[in-house]
């Protein structure tokens, strides 16, 4: 099994090789806990919880995804409700890894918190400071970007988008505008650790790459992120990292997510179009949201509608309705279909057709041991895109008051009515079954049914 990524840093999808033939380390970064989770930031985690599934097929993976547990946000919000800054995050981060949990994304090997690590952030300024690539003014310590020629490789920007990106204020005290905070000054209620440079705060970007370095050594194989953290913060985490470790890169493959947009408007706060997971699961169930995040191919935006969300549910009514009559089937290996589709860049959309392409065979066995063992590799194909989880009878519980053999047997008299060109009888049979409080989605491996 050969996987292949495409890599931010080169702009190509490249055969993936890691430093250790034996293992592979990945790191992702993961949320800032001050509120709800929307389904900006469960994406990410959906995504790189399939390419983590395939890399344990082959390697030993040490996956790491972090919780940002100070920023300004946090305290911001710890004000407000005037409660203690811990109170916030913690309950934040519990809501995180629950709602992560429903959605079938299993936990990462590692999940540091950042005001853990301290110490080790202070030490890699202090490397930077020695080396000349960080400086001090008034109690805050700057990267000095004119000491790294390659900023902006990662991102390709100009110097020019590259000030505007950043989304910083001008500052006197800084000897380049582009140049980032490492460490900042902290006052009255707002947390700080004692440092060489006085009682403050690390910035956001020094987080990562002092928790990656810690538990994943200097250069990782894989990093990962939303598209939307790009620039500046993967570009900072680069030139920091870079720079701490005498020149060895910080990542050799960066793998982004694409972003969510509604209905063509980009998702965020200020479009007020923020959709929060906990809200979404009460109206959809885990693996239709699961499924619809995997339907688009993870490097494009994905447009959230009402029709994606329908479309998906149709999707798993057609792979659960294919097995439906067979009783229980234990997962079998999954096809080397579906498995290179997913080791080629994390093509979901192609391993989901292959799926179907399973379902289809099941609906055309000609043996019931033909059927269930399809229905094996069905199962096990599904559970590695984390799909198919179910009971098929729990799936379709909400059937269980309609006559299924009656439904089925009318089924097929309108299936023999529209072969016959009998459009009139089709169209009456079809009414009856509707009167039945039961919906038909006809598709192409035949008609499905369910209860309204």
């Amino acid at each position: 099994m050969k996987i292949r990524l495409y890599n931010s840093k080169t702009k190509k999808k490249e055969s993936f090789v890691p430093i250790d033939s034996n293992k592979v380390t990945m790191y992702v970064c993961g949320i800032t806990a001050y509120s709800f989770p929307h389904i900006g930031n469960a994406r990410g985690p959906v995504v790189f919880d399939v390419l983590a599934r395939v890399l344990r097929r082959q390697y030993k993976l040490t996956y790491v995804r972090n919780i940002t547990d100070l920023d300004d946000k946090i305290y911001d919000a710890a004000q407000k409700e005037d409660v203690k800054i811990s109170e916030i995050t913690q309950r934040y981060t519990k809501i995180y890894q629950e709602d992560m949990s429903t959605l079938g994304v299993e936990e990462p090997d590692l999940e540091p918190l950042a005001t853990e690590h301290i110490e080790d952030m202070i030490e890699m300024i202090t490397v930077l400071m020695d080396k000349g690539h960080a400086y001090e003014n008034q109690g805050h310590v700057f990267f000095n970007i004119d000491t790294f020629p390659d900023y902006g490789f990662l991102s390709n920007r100009t110097e020019e988008d590259q000030i505007s990106g950043a989304r910083v204020q001008p500052s006197e005290i800084k000897k380049n505008q582009r140049d980032f905070v490492l460490w900042k000054p902290s006052s009255g209620d707002i947390p700080g650790w004692q440092s060489p440079w006085g009682f403050g705060r690390p910035g956001w970007h020094l987080e990562c790459s002092a928790m990656a370095k810690k538990y994943l050594g200097e250069t990782l194989d894989i990093h990962g992120g939303g598209s939307d953290l790009l620039f500046p913060h993967h570009e900072n985490e680069c030139a920091q990292s870079i720079c701490s470790h005498s020149g060895q890169p910080l990542a050799n493959y960066w793998v982004h997510n694409g972003m969510i947009d509604f209905d063509n408007v980009k998702m965020s706060k200020s479009e007020g179009n923020l959709l929060l997971i906990r809200d979404l699961l009460q109206e959809v169930r885990p693996e239709v949201i699961r499924i619809a995040f995997l339907t688009t191919h993870y490097r494009k935006p994905i447009n959230w509608n009402e029709a994606l969300i329908s479309d998906s549910e149709k999707k798993l009514d057609r792979l659960y309705g294919s097995i439906r009559k067979l009783g229980q089937i234990l997962p079998g290996d999954p096809s080397e279909d579906v498995i290179n589709a997913v080791s080629d860049d994390i093509n979901t959309p192609k391993a989901l057709s292959e799926l179907f392409a399973l379902a289809k065979s099941i609906n055309n066995a000609k043996t019931d041991k033909e059927a269930k063992d399809i229905a094996s590799v069905l199962i096990g194909s599904a559970n590695l895109l984390g799909l198919m989880n179910e009971d098929p009878e729990k799936w379709f519980d909400s059937d269980a008051d309609v006559d299924e053999v009656l439904v089925e047997q009318m089924l097929k008299d309108r299936e023999e009515a529209r072969l016959n060109k009998d459009f009139v009888k089709a169209d009456e049979i079809r009414q009856k079954i509707e009167s039945l409080g039961v919906s038909i989605e006809d598709g192409p491996e035949g008609p499905l049914w369910k209860k309204l």
